[in-house]
Formats: C-alpha cells, structure tokens, sequence
C-alpha cells in the first residue's frame, strides 16, 4: 500500500521570507540584463532594482531610452549603468562583461532578454535574415553566457534566458525566428548541465505581451488562441523572472507564460 506524506507545513518563518519588502530580496545583488533600453527587457530591469539589485542596462543604439532606464533605477536607491554593445559581435560581449565587473566586481543574475523578431516565411528567408535572427537571438545568449560564467560562478548566480512561444510551436511565417528560439530551448538545457552546480539556468517563454505601440492585430488573434482569453502585462514575465531568480532548486528548465496559448 502506498504510504501518502502530507504536504509540508509553510512555518512563519518561511511565509516571512517569500513575503519580504521590495527592495530586501536582492540587496548586494548585481544583475545584468540585455536589451534593457526598452519593452521587456526594461520593465525586468526595473523589477530586480525594486527587488533591490543594482543593474547594468545593456542596449545597442537607443541611447536616450539607456539613459532613462538607468534614472528609473536611481530613483529606487539602486546603482544602474548602461553599457552599450553589439551582441553579435563577441568581442563587444567580452567587452560589455568587462566593464560590468570593473564597476560592480561581481555579477549574481544575467538576463538573456534581447533579440530580434523578424517575419520570415520558408519562401521569403533569405541568408541576411536568417544570419540576423541566429546572431542575435541564440549566438548571443550563448556568447554572454560565456562571459558571465567566471563571475556567476563566484557568486552562485543564475542565467534566465528569453525564448518565446514560436519557438516551442514554430511559426511558418518567423522560419528563422522560430528556429532560433528553439535553439534558446536546448542552449538553456546544455548551459544547466555544463555550468551546474555553481550556476542555475533556466528560460521563460512568453506569450503575447501587450507594449504600448503594438500593432493591436497581435492582441486580438492571441486572445483568440489564448485558454485565459487575454495578453499578458511586462509586470507579469517580470514575476516569473523574479520566481526564477529565487528557485534555487530548478535548473535546465522553460517556464511557459502564455495565458495557456501552448494548450
């Protein structure tokens, strides 16, 4: 006969712990996130300082916004630092982790967050797409990961990885985009196995997100697809970023955050 166990009791304790006040969970911390500048790479950044980690905004040409985002971070009584590089460019990624340790002297948390998202359909790829799309939505994370490892190893920190849900589906017409956010898929597992146990990586695998100035055809055909009947808000994936951060007993894996639109 089976022997049943009871759940575990939540003591007081604990409860307290998941219920800390922003700004006390990631205090001391230092985090990097790419692609900072804008949409969900910034609303992310501005999660972790809230959570209390420094931040270095990364970003390639959106100066202005680079800027902005940092301020944000000020405002909360946390360090920020934007760095700008070409994350296709390896040698601008050794350089971005450089600098990042020169001002931090250390590094607990990388986001994976910025990419590309260009149509492509199996008749209209071309090799300059197709390059496009591998460069900056898989060759980087992986080259980033490179570089932070040495640091994160130190620190026992994390890596989360931004997929997306076209790259569990695929979509006909994102060929290349698909194809390299499924490679994000198995870059995350490989990364857990070979940087285990100093480093933990997992990815997230965002739904349809709805930012200010997206076409609201995207909205309307995902709320159709979507079991919960709506598109998911920036604060949202910041949650489930956060999540991740503080699993300290989750690895290798893909937290989907659809809406139930993989169903």
């Amino acid at each position: 006969m089976p022997v049943q166990r009871e759940c575990a009791t939540v003591s007081g304790s604990t409860m307290m712990e998941y219920g800390r006040k922003s700004g006390e969970s990631l205090q001391g911390q230092v985090a990097l996130v790419t692609g900072a500048a804008k949409r969900l790479g910034r609303a992310v950044a501005q999660r972790l300082a809230e959570e209390g980690a420094d931040v270095v905004i990364h970003y390639r040409s959106s100066v202005a916004d680079a800027q902005a985002a940092v301020a944000e971070i000020e405002k909360l009584g946390r360090r920020g630092k934007a760095i700008a590089a070409d994350l296709t460019r390896v040698a601008d990624i050794k350089r971005l982790f450089d600098e990042a340790a020169k001002q931090y002297g250390r590094l607990d948390i990388l986001v994976n967050c910025a990419a590309n998202f260009l149509p492509s359909s199996i008749i209209s790829t071309t090799e300059e797409v197709w390059d496009a799309s591998l460069d900056a939505n898989l060759k980087a994370p992986f080259f980033c990961a490179q570089a932070a490892a040495p640091l994160l190893g130190r620190s026992n920190g994390t890596i989360i990885n931004f997929t997306d849900t076209g790259g569990l589906l695929g979509w006909p017409g994102y060929v290349a985009h698909s194809v390299s956010k499924a490679g994000v898929v198995l870059l995350t597992k490989v990364l857990a196995k070979a940087l285990a146990p100093e480093v933990r990586v997992n990815a997230i695998a965002p739904g349809t997100i709805t930012m200010p100035g997206d076409p609201p055809e995207w909205e309307t055909d995902f709320i159709k697809l979507a079991a919960l009947r709506r598109s998911g808000k920036p604060s949202e994936i910041a949650d489930a970023v956060l999540f991740l951060v503080h699993s300290k007993f989750i690895t290798g894996q893909v937290l989907v955050v659809d809406g139930g639109r993989t169903l």
